[in-house]
């Protein structure tokens, strides 16, 4: 399936929000830039889908995951998995493994918004576990549950939306989550056309790319870039 051929289906408007690492003003500008279309150009129906990532980096995870854990049961928003959420988890079922990979790749960010400070987390594994355990005692319930039950994938019509990409030549039903969430090179670099068209981000880009056969919207809102909003409608796309 090619951009510009896949269809949304009939009477609904698909919008998807990139990558948001704790920007929760950016993510807050962009929930009012898509009320602001619909209130403009009305819809039977619509979906807002956010491609994952809501933590990390930036300076308000917690306030991220708040407000969109008090969304998700609205009918109208979708919210993925992405790498970043998967790493809280990892970090919560086993800290001493998972804590360079997510500390050192903006997860002591996200501690601050929780108030807690890691400190000079690599002095020890007691140390690392201390980190854990002061995380998990004040880590909302409701931000937990909301991280494991994000889904990795969502299609309406022919549109598939994921985190990072698709492994491709691999059918959609047998994709497995650690592509959905990571994969990059393969997926980036693949020219031809999948059964749907692929809706992501994961990888940051000075703009949003829109391919033959995919479209990323991961334009490093927390490196100083927008925070995008693709609108899908019929065969047509637009970026708030």
């Amino acid at each position: 399936m090619k951009v510009g051929k896949a269809r949304t289906p009939e009477g609904m408007r698909l919008y998807a929000i990139g990558d948001v690492h704790g920007r929760d003003d950016l993510l807050a500008e962009n929930h009012r830039k898509i009320a602001a279309d619909l209130a403009e150009r009305p819809v039977a129906d619509h979906r807002i889908v956010h491609v994952g990532d809501y933590v990390d980096r930036g300076p308000d995870s917690a306030a991220v995951i708040d407000r969109l854990a008090g969304l998700v049961d609205n009918g109208h928003v979708v919210c993925l998995l992405g790498n970043h959420d998967q790493m809280i988890l990892d970090f919560l079922a086993d800290p001493v493994a998972a804590a360079p990979m997510w500390l050192m790749n903006g997860g002591e960010a996200t501690l601050r918004s929780y108030g807690i400070a890691a400190g000079n987390w690599r002095d020890s594994n007691r140390h690392i576990t201390d980190i854990r355990d002061r995380f998990a005692d004040i880590f909302p319930a409701p931000h937990r549950t909301f991280i494991e039950e994000r889904p990795c994938t969502a299609r309406f019509g022919d549109f598939f939306f994921c985190h990072a990409g698709i492994r491709p030549r691999v059918p959609l039903d047998r994709q497995e989550k650690q592509d959905l969430i990571w994969i990059r090179h393969d997926f980036l670099r693949y020219g031809r056309q999948h059964d749907v068209v692929v809706v992501h981000g994961h990888t940051p880009s000075k703009r949003p790319e829109v391919r033959p056969n995919r479209i990323n919207v991961d334009t490093g809102a927390v490196f100083g870039g927008p925070l995008t909003t693709l609108a899908l409608e019929g065969t047509d796309h637009r970026f708030l």
